[in-house]
């Protein structure tokens, strides 16, 4: 797609709040459900890998390979929704997507081995990974585009918000139910999808496009294969190393924070979950306001200023043993570090047309859990295999990767204002 985009149409008089309808509301809402939900049933395991390892009697790295294996089938299962999304329509797949890691998540939970658990934790990735496009597509074609990026800020930025519940589940919890109690919570999210079922519409430009597709037999019938046509490339590659240094630097600041504060520090479940609860709650404050700088000064200055900030807060609360100025250190990455993903629904979907927008963004996005997925079991090895402890690889890993992130984000186009239009933009044949 090309680097230029449509002007901004004039700003009506309404509060932004009042121009979407009930139905795009409605949209938006089951989206953002399925997010905050998703994010919930993933984090939680980053709070349990520690017990899960004397549970079991394995190596601390061999619960991580977990994680790395579940983010790994993330990209899996995102291809897979994404076409699905393209062809079928945004609804479905994102329906078949919270069942899929609420049931996983509640069957691991009662893991009789090891084994058992890595097998079902790897196969929540699969719906993990299919709820973010269908979701994201749903959400951000539903939305009018004067606001489009405050509300992509709120909704990956809720990511924080089921980070959030799951520390304070953590926290309240564990000493009560312990890890396996944790997982079975992961039920709950199912729920949602009865309300999706009945009340969720598809976005209008999805169901005009694919009209406008059948009737000029124009259909897209692979659409992962058209992105890496000679027209997208450059808007492909660049975005997939946005996304995939993303990735690296959230795994790098959240993997194993918690593991670092309960194996080296020596700090309570309660200790723990305070600073990760906060720092996630400022992440969706953070995001939001990202946001408003995304709607006013374009989506890359909305991830290329706090990533650079981020860099700055790094060594604050990695260099230091005091307890309070790793909380305060900490939640002040939540608000830069930690909201470098705000613009990840806008950004994505504007760059792709309709006829490809949900795989494009589900493939882009999730190709970069691929390198997220390495990054705990890499930083594991240089903190307990080379004795150097957490700290430092986490501190290197972070900075270098947010540079990274903030000169990919300057090779993309912007997309502030896109118009997200039924038109075809991409033919099977050629374009």
């Amino acid at each position: 797609m090309s680097a230029s985009v449509a002007s901004n149409p004039a700003s009506p008089a309404i509060p932004w709040w009042k121009e979407p309808t009930k139905d795009q509301w409605i949209a938006y809402i089951a989206a953002w459900l399925g997010w905050t939900l998703d994010a919930f049933d993933f984090t939680i395991f980053l709070l349990i890998m520690l017990p899960i390892s004397q549970e079991f009697g394995v190596p601390l790295a061999a619960v991580a390979a977990v994680f790395t294996i579940t983010l790994w089938l993330r990209l899996a299962g995102a291809t897979a929704a994404g076409w699905m999304a393209d062809r079928m329509g945004r609804k479905a797949p994102l329906m078949i997507s919270i069942l899929w890691y609420s049931i996983c998540n509640f069957i691991a939970g009662f893991s009789p081995s090891f084994a058992f658990l890595f097998f079902f934790r790897a196969l929540l990735g699969i719906g993990m990974g299919a709820e973010w496009p269908a979701g994201a597509a749903l959400a951000m074609e539903s939305w009018p585009t004067r606001s489009r990026g405050f509300m992509s800020g709120i909704l990956q930025g809720s990511w924080g918000l089921g980070f959030a519940l799951s520390a304070a589940a953590y926290g309240l919890l564990y000493d009560h139910i312990g890890w396996r109690g944790l997982l079975w919570l992961g039920i709950l999210p199912a729920l949602a999808v009865v309300w999706i079922r009945f009340y969720v519409k598809e976005p209008p430009v999805w169901a005009e496009n694919k009209r406008l597709q059948a009737e000029k037999n124009a259909e897209v019938r692979l659409p992962l294969f058209a992105i890496f046509k000679r027209k997208y490339l450059f808007n492909t590659l660049t975005a997939c190393l946005w996304m995939g240094s993303a990735f690296c630097v959230y795994y790098s600041i959240y993997a194993l924070f918690s593991t670092y504060l309960q194996k080296e520090l020596k700090w309570t479940p309660g200790m723990v979950a305070a600073p990760i609860f906060w720092a996630n709650v400022v992440v969706l404050l953070g995001s939001a306001v990202w946001g408003s700088v995304a709607d006013k000064w374009g989506r890359r200055a909305a991830i290329i200023v706090p990533a650079l900030l981020a860099i700055l807060v790094t060594p604050i609360y990695l260099l230091s043993h005091d307890p309070l100025i790793i909380m305060l250190g900490f939640i002040l990455q939540g608000v830069v570090g930690g909201s470098i993903y705000g613009q990840n629904p806008s950004y994505l979907c504007e760059r792709f047309p309709t006829e490809v927008r949900a795989t494009a963004s589900g493939f882009v996005y999730h190709q970069g859990a691929i390198w997220g997925g390495l990054t705990a079991p890499i930083l594991t090895y240089f903190a307990i295999d080379m004795n150097m402890g957490f700290a430092l690889p986490m501190m290197v890993s972070t900075m270098g990767f947010l540079a990274v992130v903030a000169l990919a984000v300057l090779m993309g186009p912007e997309t502030k204002g896109q118009q997200l239009t039924a038109s075809l933009m991409v033919h099977s044949a050629a374009d």
